[in-house]
């Protein structure tokens, strides 16, 4: 038979909690705790994600555009480019050329033929047509938009 003398029963006062049920509440709720943490920062980490994918793309068109520059910098350095430019658009001929540029039909003033400068008038002319005024008069003009009375 079994002594049940030996076996003493440990009686708890109730509404208390033991040291294991304390700890194994702490572990849930450290554990809780870093859970929600974690998923925190992965929802914070997505727009990061995608604003470092657009700087990514624009950095990858930025340096396709870069490439772009960098050949048609190439290219307008050369020599047969200049030579291009010049007698297209810059209207330049090398020596010995005759630099020739079509006028169209329907312009006429254009292809008038360029009239020669007026003969110059002396200044003997000219000195007696102008009336000097005195400047009194062109003062009072200026100020009451009247001619000057006559004195």
């Amino acid at each position: 038979m079994i002594d049940k003398s030996r076996f003493q029963e440990t009686s708890r006062p109730t509404g208390q909690f033991s040291g294991i049920q304390i700890m194994f509440a702490a572990i849930i709720a450290i554990g809780l705790f870093l859970a929600i943490d974690f998923s925190n920062r992965i929802s914070a980490s997505q727009p990061m994600e995608e604003a470092y994918d657009r700087v990514q793309r624009e950095i990858a068109a930025l340096r396709e555009q870069q490439a772009a520059l960098i050949e048609q910098r190439d290219t307008v350095r050369g020599d047969a480019y200049v030579a291009q430019w010049a007698r297209s658009e810059g209207r330049m001929a090398l020596p010995g050329e005759l630099l020739v540029i079509p006028v169209p039909a329907g312009n006429v003033a254009a292809a008038a033929p360029i009239q020669a400068a007026p003969t110059p008038v002396p200044q003997e002319i000219i000195d007696s047509q102008n009336v000097q005024e005195e400047s009194w008069t062109l003062w009072w003009a200026l100020f009451f938009d009247s001619p000057p009375p006559d004195f």
